[in-house]
């Protein structure tokens, strides 16, 4: 098993240097400098800059460190994050065109419990802001991003030999209603600024997400599953997208990470004054990349149908997966998301569609 970090007390020059040179370069770091970068409850990451011995070969200026955090018990509850991002790194990545940070080292524990990534640091670029949106262009080239993320392996049958992949099947369906119900009451309990027409989409979604999950299994490619504004990197010149926290990756309807980041990530104007074009761009990259056979007209029927990814997503986000404390700032983000992704799924008949399907009952 390859050797892991269980705090950050153990990252040293001479570890850096063994996991570089193992990468390939020729370097010798003898000094690390260790910063934190945000305040992960349940994952730590840090930016490491390192001084290299002179007369040696350079190496990144930074790089970035990411470990789990938090005790057993909370590390365990998120054991299948921890090997998916893992897993994506390790055995997905270099098979995609997706723009993502370069992977320098990775290893997790037998158990899943700990883990080590050291990763490109995408200090020159800035993330994305959920509660502002994002302006076209951008959408323009999240959206291509999101192309070379699934055409690659479009209905790829091997994808689902990777250990860290989950099959959904009528059992996880009826499941997932269950808890998103109930986390839905608490949702719009807690945040009752919500207006009613979004708090009453939201509980539809929530009885309507276990033959969601079911529907139009194909086409189906490498999902991202939480792709938005926070978990992408947006360069200060150009337009190279780069996706961050890979925690979420599966194998699934690829319609559904543009819907969910065109229905949260656009406001309400701008998504409906530039979705039909966006979607048609994603279609076209698509096509440009080897997809055949998946109209431009499937394509659009597949985004209407992918917006309920957004309430899911919102509301088991800020129920479950939200571990810091509330904030202002977290409280807007949550709502914006919910506000918005339920105005695409009502302006877009989502629902209706969705009732049209022909889908396995779930228990």
């Amino acid at each position: 098993m390859k050797p892991l970090l269980e705090r950050r007390d153990d990252l040293s020059p001479s570890w850096l240097s063994s996991v570089l040179r193992g990468a390939g370069l020729d370097v010798d770091v003898v000094d690390l400098e260790i910063q934190p970068i945000g305040t992960g409850q349940v994952g730590t990451s840090l930016r490491l800059t390192p001084t290299y011995a002179a007369g040696r070969g350079a190496g990144p200026e930074t790089l970035v460190a990411k470990l789990a955090a938090g005790d057993l018990a909370a590390r365990r509850r998120v054991v299948d994050a921890f090997r998916k991002e893992v897993g994506f790194y390790a055995q997905l990545a270099h098979t995609l065109d997706v723009r993502v940070p370069r992977c320098w080292y990775s290893a997790i524990s037998e158990d899943g419990t700990a883990f080590t990534l050291i990763l490109e640091d995408i200090f020159a670029s800035r993330p994305g802001v959920q509660v502002e949106g994002c302006s076209p262009d951008q959408a323009r080239a999240a959206v291509r991003n999101l192309a070379a993320l699934h055409a690659p392996r479009w209905n790829d049958a091997t994808l689902f030999d990777l250990e860290f992949v989950r099959v959904a099947d009528t059992t996880t369906a009826s499941f997932l209603g269950d808890i998103l119900r109930s986390a839905t009451e608490q949702f719009i309990e807690r945040f009752d600024s919500l207006d009613g027409e979004t708090s009453e989409t939201l509980r539809r979604c929530a009885h309507a997400i276990g033959p969601w999950v079911l529907a139009r299994p194909t086409p189906f490619a490498v999902t991202h599953g939480d792709y938005r504004l926070d978990n992408l990197m947006f360069p200060r010149t150009g337009s190279d997208v780069v996706a961050l926290d890979w925690q979420t990756v599966n194998v699934g309807p690829p319609a559904r990470d543009l819907s969910y980041f065109l229905g949260t990530g656009l406001t309400t104007a701008r998504r409906r004054s530039h979705e039909e074009s966006l979607v048609g761009h994603y279609h076209a990259e698509l096509e440009a990349r080897g997809v055949s056979g998946y109209t431009a007209d499937q394509c659009f029927e597949d985004y209407r149908l992918g917006q309920l990814q957004g309430p899911m997503i919102t509301v088991l986000g800020a129920i479950y997966a939200a571990t810091a404390q509330r904030s202002q700032e977290g409280d807007d983000m949550f709502c914006s998301m919910a506000e918005r992704s339920c105005r695409a799924i009502l302006d877009l008949g989502s629902l209706a569609l969705l009732e049209s399907q022909e889908v396995p009952e779930t228990s």
